[in-house]
C-alpha cells in the first residue's frame, strides 16, 4: 500500500483559505440542525404538524447522518476526496431546496432524511484531507485552526436562523442552507486540491469494507483513542442536551439568557483549539493530551464544588464547564491525528468510524443519560466527571497497550 508523503505546507492566504473551507465543510452538520431550531413553532403551525412530527425532522436527520457517516470516508478512500464532497454537497443543496418547497410535514421529513445522508460528507472527509496534505505537527495545527473556526458555527447558526425566520419565514432558512451548500461545493471545486492520488486509492466493495471495519473495531488502540476523544466531549455536551432543565430550573435563567451556556462552551472550544495549534511541534503530543486531561480534571473539580453554591451564582456554574471544554479541545486534535495515523491507507474510513462512534455516544447521552441525571446538578456533574475519567483511563490504556505490528 502507498502512504503518500504530505505536500509542502501552504502559507499565508492559501492556508487560511483552506482552513475556512475545511471549517465550512465540517460546519454543515451543525448548521443544518441549529439554523432551523428557532423556527420550530412557526414551522409546526405552517405545516399543521404535531410536536412529535417536528421532533422527527430532527431525530430522523440525525439517524441518517450517523448511518451514512460510515460510508463517506470509505467512498473517499476509493474514489477520491473531492468527488465525494462535491456530490454530497450538490445532493445536500437539492435536498435543502426540497425542504424549502415542502408543503406537508411528511415531505419535509423525507427531504430532511436526504439532508442527513449528505451533510456528514464534508465533516468526515475534511479530517482525512487535513492529514493527507500535512505532516503530523502541521496537521494538528490545521485541525486546531479548523476547530477554532468550527466553534463559531453553533454560536451563530441559531442567531442567523432566528433572524431569517423573523424577516423572511422558515422556507428561506432552507434556501439559505441550499445556497451555503452550493457555495461550499464551488469552493471545494476551485480551491481544494485532490489530496488522494489514484495510486493510493482502495478497492471499493462490500467485502473490503467489512474486512477494514472489522480490523478497526478489533484494534484495541483505535478503540481506546476513539473513547479518549468522544467520551470526554459528552462531559460538556450533557449540559447542552440538558439545557432547558439545567439553565431554566436549576440556575433559574430566562430563555433569553440561555445563550450564556453556548458562549462559555464556544469560548472554551476556541481557546483550547487555538492553544493546541500553538503547542503543536513545540511539546510532545503525549504532554499536550495529558495537559488537556489535567485541565478537564480541574474543570470537573470546580464543577463539583459549584453544585453546592446558591443557585443565584449561575456564573460559577458555567465557568467550570468552559474550563472543561477548553481541556477537551486542547487534547482532541492530537488524539484525532493519532487515530487517523493508525490507518494511513484508510484515513477516510477511520474518520468515518470516529464520527459514527461519536454519534452513537451522543445518542446514548441524549436519550439515556440526560433523562436520568438532568433533575439534579450534582448528578449531572457526576455524569460529566465519569465521562472525563473514562477518557483519561482510555488514553492511559492506549499509552500502555502493546503495539501490534500487524495493526
Amino acid at each position: 500500500m502507498i502512504d503518500r508523503a504530505p505536500s509542502p505546507s501552504p502559507t499565508g492566504a492559501r492556508r487560511l483559505g483552506w482552513a475556512l473551507l475545511l471549517a465550512g465543510l465540517g460546519s454543515i452538520g451543525p448548521f443544518t440542525v441549529d439554523t432551523y431550531l428557532p423556527a420550530f413553532t412557526g414551522m409546526a403551525e405552517s405545516l399543521h404538524a404535531t410536536p412529535v412530527q417536528m421532533q422527527q425532522t430532527l431525530s430522523l436527520y440525525m439517524l441518517s447522518f450517523a448511518f451514512m457517516s460510515l460510508f463517506h470516508g470509505a467512498l473517499s478512500d476509493s474514489f477520491g476526496r473531492k468527488p465525494v464532497i462535491l456530490i454530497g454537497l450538490l445532493i445536500y443543496s437539492l435536498a435543502s431546496a426540497g425542504c424549502a418547497l415542502a408543503s406537508t410535514i411528511d415531505s419535509l421529513i423525507i427531504f430532511r432524511i436526504i439532508q442527513g445522508f449528505c451533510a456528514g460528507a464534508g465533516m468526515v472527509v475534511s479530517r482525512a484531507i487535513i492529514r493527507d496534505l500535512f505532516a503530523p505537527d502541521e496537521a494538528q495545527r490545521m485541525m486546531s485552526t479548523v476547530t477554532v473556526l468550527f466553534g463559531v458555527a453553533p454560536a451563530i447558526a441559531p442567531f442567523i436562523g432566528g433572524w431569517i425566520f423573523v424577516l423572511a419565514g422558515w422556507h428561506t432558512i432552507f434556501w439559505f442552507l441550499a445556497a451555503l451548500g452550493g457555495a461550499l461545493a464551488v469552493g471545494n471545486l476551485l480551491l481544494l486540491p485532490e489530496s488522494l492520488p489514484r495510486e493510493a486509492r482502495q478497492p471499493f466493495g462490500l467485502n473490503p469494507l467489512y474486512q477494514a471495519y472489522k480490523m478497526m473495531l478489533t484494534n484495541r488502540r483505535f478503540i481506546l483513542l476513539s473513547l479518549a476523544n468522544t467520551v470526554p466531549f459528552n462531559g460538556m455536551f450533557i449540559y447542552v442536551c440538558a439545557a432547558p432543565e439545567f439553565l431554566g430550573n436549576h440556575l433559574r435563567l430566562q430563555p433569553t439568557e440561555f445563550f450564556w451556556l453556548f458562549l462559555f462552551t464556544v469560548s472554551g472550544i476556541m481557546s483550547g483549539a487555538a492553544l493546541s495549534g500553538r503547542l503543536a511541534g513545540r511539546v510532545s503530543t503525549e504532554a499536550q493530551v495529558w495537559a488537556g486531561i489535567a485541565v478537564m480534571a480541574l474543570g470537573t473539580a470546580l464543577n463539583m464544588l459549584a453544585t453546592g453554591l446558591p443557585r443565584e451564582h449561575w456564573l460559577w456554574a458555567l465557568a467550570p464547564i468552559a474550563i472543561y471544554t477548553l481541556g477537551w479541545s486542547l487534547m482532541t486534535p492530537a488524539v484525532t491525528i493519532r487515530a487517523l495515523d493508525l490507518y494511513p491507507q484508510r484515513r477516510g474510513m477511520a474518520s468515518s468510524l470516529l464520527s459514527c462512534l461519536g454519534g452513537l455516544m451522543i445518542s446514548v447521552v441524549a436519550g439515556v443519560i440526560v433523562p436520568l441525571t438532568m433533575h439534579s446538578p450534582l448528578q449531572l456533574a457526576l455524569a460529566s466527571a465519569t465521562m472525563m475519567l473514562i477518557g483519561a483511563l482510555s488514553w492511559a490504556a492506549y499509552k500502555t497497550a502493546t503495539v501490534d505490528p500487524a495493526q
